[in-house]
């Protein structure tokens, strides 16, 4: 085991234990299997029962059901007879929190029972508690002693179970001692497990998940590390975003949660927590797999040097240090490079495609949140005056022919930037294919070029699976004391909408949740570009994509993956939950409401929670909350501090404005 994973520079699947789930096996190098979790009242039998045949048909191989109490819990029995009697044997998981009583009425009738171990038997009170060791010892017999029958019941009836840890749910115990960190979240999972294992209990999956892709991904590593140290054998992984939210934001960040971790091999189930219907979950969760389901072991480059030494930790968010060329790398945030090579001339109006918008009556431009910083022409010739904060990148031969080279900087690759003499002496970016083949850059060459402090490298991989060859390139560069900042370019040959997201989301938000790389650069093949005719409505079905075109669409992802990797706030972000049988209001149209009145609150973190047992807790990091707790009531949240309670949904929405208004946390919206 290399760090965490098999191998950091080719794609090898992590082997754990297998378990079986009802008819299904997970672990073990079997495929990784796709799931999601109605969002019907489980009393409703019928409406439960149809929404989870929805789901099978669309492909899910698990489904997950709510049971807060014991009466869901009985009533399990009759939806899985429903099923049964239907045809459909696909196993079904019972969600439980904060009640064991129902989990082991559960765990007598379907295949899987999920525990949180956050409020399975410890409570959240927010509150600050000190233990002596022996308090603490004496805490965990508590819960032995509370967790043991379920584990016996599990034992007994061949049940499998799913120790779920979730960031916004440890413990006022886990907090007190380990603080809201990755490693308070693998600790209270590891209680759980050591307990099951002491009874010889082995049927067991684990989950770390967070809305926060970045701890996530810390969280899941570390817990890889802890179960090989103790025990030296690692249970099947369940991957999952929580609070992932819904449209183009709920996809970039699941994906980049889940596929930094598929892509060193890790997981072997997963799911997308979209704020949609369930069903409409599976096809993205189908879209992240099959990147490595019915793989080869090993698919990557024999030609990768191994890395023996690791220059950064994979458990902590550190950022590469990088000089500052111009307003890239050192302390700047990450810069958004748009590509409108393709089009066949650049207008004025071609900027509005990447957030430039320009007046012809006060020939002023306007410039939103979610502006390019530099625009790649290629060939192209801009023969009018751009704003001042955007700068053209361009082929070498453009650039020479410049009379003013002012805001204008070159593209070479590392050995036309050896070759030629003329360079600008500002910035220059040096383009370097990691591995694609046998001949790579040398080390020598590599120096020789970083000793130009003018140089951003922009790294890409035309292998399979760039980002460990990308990955690769950055150790080196850290190997060689290089500290030149780095751009990010990847291009997507995908068939649809989704397709783009999960493979631009994978291969750049992987590293960048490693603190490595100081833009981005993204792009579609000549094939896509044509096939599409620059509108993504011909990609996908989907309609909040259905008028954008490609340059559009290419600029909101990358400023999209930024914003879900915390490395560039440009927008309002939204923590929210998928909705299930415990939601108290219509969680999707309530989001909508929401989003609608304050998507202009660049850099707010407002949390959407259905019940009280997403909130306040799972709202995690989020400055303000809207938690449903009770019928038709919400309880609106400042932090996890309750600052009104039991407001009728009708007009809590305003309600939460007024809350915004009386934090200075609001600004009225520039109407146009």
């Amino acid at each position: 085991m290399q760090y965490y994973c098999n191998s950091l520079t080719a794609y090898q699947r992590f082997i754990t234990k297998e378990v079986k789930v009802g008819n299904l096996i997970i672990g073990g190098g079997n495929p990784i299997r796709v799931q999601t979790m109605t969002t019907t009242d489980t009393m409703d039998t019928d409406k439960t029962v149809a929404q989870v045949i929805k789901c099978i048909e669309a492909g899910a191989e698990l489904v997950r059901i709510t049971a807060p109490s014991k009466k869901e819990a009985d009533n399990l029995a009759n939806i899985k007879a429903a099923l049964r009697a239907k045809g459909y044997d696909t196993p079904l998981v019972a969600d439980i929190h904060f009640t064991p009583n129902a989990a082991e009425i559960a765990a007598t009738i379907v295949e899987k029972v999920r525990v949180n171990p956050g409020n399975y038997v410890d409570k959240k009170k927010f509150e600050q508690i000190e233990y002596t060791d022996a308090e603490y010892i004496e805490e965990i017999e508590r819960i032995r002693e509370r967790f043991s029958p379920l584990v016996l019941i599990c034992k007994e009836h061949g049940t499998a179970m799913r120790i779920g840890t979730n960031h916004g749910s440890l413990s006022d115990r886990i907090m007190s001692r380990y603080g809201d960190t990755a490693n308070g979240m693998v600790e209270s999972a590891m209680e759980f497990l050591r307990i099951a294992r002491s009874l010889d209990y082995h049927q067991i999956i684990l989950s770390m998940k967070s809305s926060n892709p970045q701890v996530m991904v810390q969280a899941y590593r570390l817990l890889l590390l802890q179960m090989h140290n103790e025990f030296g054998e690692c249970y099947p992984l369940h991957l999952g975003v929580t609070e992932a939210g819904d449209g183009e934001d709920g996809r970039i960040k699941s994906a980049i949660g889940i596929g930094t971790l598929l892509e060193d091999g890790i997981g072997d189930t997963i799911r997308v927590s979209l704020t949609e219907d369930p069903e409409l979950e599976i096809p993205v969760c189908r879209d992240i797999v099959k990147r490595y389901n019915g793989q080869s072991a090993q698919l990557q480059s024999s030609t990768i040097q191994p890395i023996e030494k690791l220059s950064y930790s994979p458990f902590e968010y550190k950022r590469r240090v990088t000089k500052e060329v111009k307003n890239i790398g050192g302390h700047q945030v990450p810069v958004v490079i748009a590509d409108l090579s393709h089009l066949p001339s650049i207008s004025r109006e071609s900027l509005s495609a990447i957030g430039y918008n320009y007046n012809s009556e006060t020939d002023k431009w306007s410039i939103g949140d979610a502006a390019a910083d530099y625009v790649y022409t290629g060939s192209i010739n801009i023969d009018f005056d751009l704003p001042g904060t955007l700068s053209v990148v361009s082929q070498p031969m453009n650039w020479e022919t410049k009379a003013t080279k002012q805001n204008i900087f070159p593209l070479f690759n590392a050995d036309a930037y050896l070759s030629i003499a003329e360079k600008s002496d500002a910035l220059n970016f040096v383009t370097l294919d990691c591995y694609s083949t046998a001949t790579s850059v040398s080390d020598d060459q590599l120096l020789s070029i970083a000793k130009d402090s003018s140089v951003v490298f922009c790294l890409s991989s035309q292998l399979q699976h760039a980002m460990p060859a990308v990955r690769r390139m950055f150790v080196k560069l850290m190997e060689l004391g290089i500290d030149n900042p780095v751009i990010l370019m990847t291009d997507s040959n995908g068939e649809t909408t989704d397709e783009h997201l999960i493979h631009f989301a994978t291969e750049t938000g992987a590293l960048l949740l490693d603190g490595m790389g100081d833009g981005i650069c993204l792009g579609v093949t000549e094939k896509v570009y044509q096939s599409a005719q620059g509108k993504m409505s011909n990609l996908s079905g989907r309609n909040y994509l259905s008028n954008a075109t490609i340059e559009q669409f290419l600029n909101a992802t990358c400023f999209g993956i930024l914003q879900a990797t915390r490395t560039r706030i440009s927008k309002t972000e939204y923590i929210s939950c998928p909705s299930c049988g415990r939601t108290l209001f219509e969680l999707q149209e309530t989001t909508a409401r929401i989003r609608k009145v304050t998507n202009h609150l660049k850099g707010l973190k407002i949390a959407i929670m259905g019940c009280i047992v997403n909130g306040p807790g799972e709202m995690a990091d989020a400055d303000f909350g809207y938690v449903g707790s009770g019928p038709g009531k919400i309880t609106l949240y400042k932090g996890k501090e309750v600052m009104k309670r039991n407001i009728d949904s009708e007009v809590a929405v305003d309600e939460l404005i007024q809350l915004l208004k009386e934090n200075d946390a609001w600004i009225d919206p520039v109407q146009h």
